[in-house]
């Protein structure tokens, strides 16, 4: 915070200073990233994207979406996770992730039904991929219960598990976890919470 005891000129010259400064930092970080993604070394670019349900992380790898992370989920263990699952050289870099956050802008804005993006799912492994590829067939205003998805998984008894992978998506929202609710119709849990889902399920109902 800058003192109030200074003289007006030279409070001045400070405030001219900082803002020299943080101009320095935003065109040094910008080249950092230009030079990065030359060399091929950004393995991993980053973002955050202020929603209606808060804070979403966005990361990509030069295949796709990588990851969509809530606030809840905590964005710098999840940023941990991904450089050690992935690869250690990640970079705060928005460019790489313009399209994704237009499309997530015009989903929460009723404009958007689907997403079309290319999506690198290598955080999902086996069975979990597998329901993953269900989600996605299931259409926007739409839910499915756990059970339906274990069916068209090929998997029937298999319920625990798909609840498990919905619990572990690594690209909620984009692959929608939202629209698998309970057998009975109540909503059941979700890893941005259940305030979070149950918006999603109101924001896509209301279209």
């Amino acid at each position: 915070m800058m003192s109030t005891d200074l003289e007006p000129d030279a409070r001045d010259l400070l405030a001219t200073a900082a803002d020299h400064t943080d101009r320095d930092l935003t065109r040094l970080h910008a080249r950092l990233e230009r030079a990065a993604e030359d060399a091929g070394v950004l393995d991993v670019a980053y973002r955050t994207l202020d929603t209606p349900v808060g804070a979403l992380l966005l990361a990509a790898t030069e295949r796709g979406l990588v990851r969509v992370a809530f606030a809840a989920e905590d964005h710098d263990a999840v940023l941990a996770s991904i450089a050690a699952r992935i690869s250690p050289r990640i970079l705060r870099a928005p460019g790489r992730l313009d399209d994704a956050a237009r499309q997530l802008d015009e989903y929460f804005e009723g404009r958007r039904h689907a997403f079309d993006l290319p999506l690198d799912l290598s955080l999902a492994t086996g069975f979990r991929r597998t329901v993953l590829a269900q989600l996605r067939e299931i259409g926007y205003g739409h839910t499915a219960s756990y059970s339906a998805v274990a069916v068209a998984a090929g998997s029937p008894r298999a319920v625990r598990a798909v609840g498990s992978a919905c619990a572990t998506n690594p690209l909620p929202v984009v692959v929608p976890c939202h629209r698998v609710v309970r057998s009975d119709g109540t909503i059941g849990q979700y890893l941005g919470g259940t305030d979070a889902k149950r918006a999603l399920l109101r924001l896509e109902s209301a279209a």
